[in-house]
């Protein structure tokens, strides 16, 4: 591709990643066959270096599907930014994450960084709610 991803190319790499959050399947195209993955959390750290990786990794830490209920964009030379938020539920109840992943984009998604604020169980939510007022949702 280009250095920079053309806007209906841009689109649709986006929202077949928001997909892929919410479902766990990458749609095709998406993601090249050795994309790199860098992916950080407060508390851990790892890589995979293929398609196939990321998707039993996504698979392994969020088990249940699950919803983006927000989400933002912002293309850059060589891909894009997506700033969101998931939220899923198992037996104990809404679990939350924030994350923010970095895109470099040849022919599908061909590196990913994406960091998080791990996930947030119940009662970290709960508490959440009662201890802080969000000035912006």
């Amino acid at each position: 591709m280009e250095t920079t991803v053309e806007a209906t190319r841009y689109q649709a790499l986006v929202e077949g990643f928001v997909t892929f959050l919410t479902t766990g399947a990458a749609p095709a195209g998406l993601l090249q066959p050795d994309v790199f993955v860098d992916l950080t959390t407060p508390l851990w750290r790892q890589q995979v270096q293929s398609a196939e990786e990321l998707v039993a990794v996504r698979k392994l830490s969020h088990p249940a599907l699950g919803t983006v209920p927000q989400w933002r964009s912002d293309p850059t030379p060589t891909g894009f930014v997506l700033e969101f938020e998931e939220q899923w539920e198992d037996e104990g109840g809404t679990w939350y994450s924030r994350e923010m992943a970095r895109a470099d984009v040849v022919d599908g998604i061909s590196h990913l960084s994406i960091y998080g604020t791990g996930d947030w169980d119940p009662a970290l939510l709960e508490r959440h709610r009662r201890e802080v007022a969000l000035l912006r949702p």
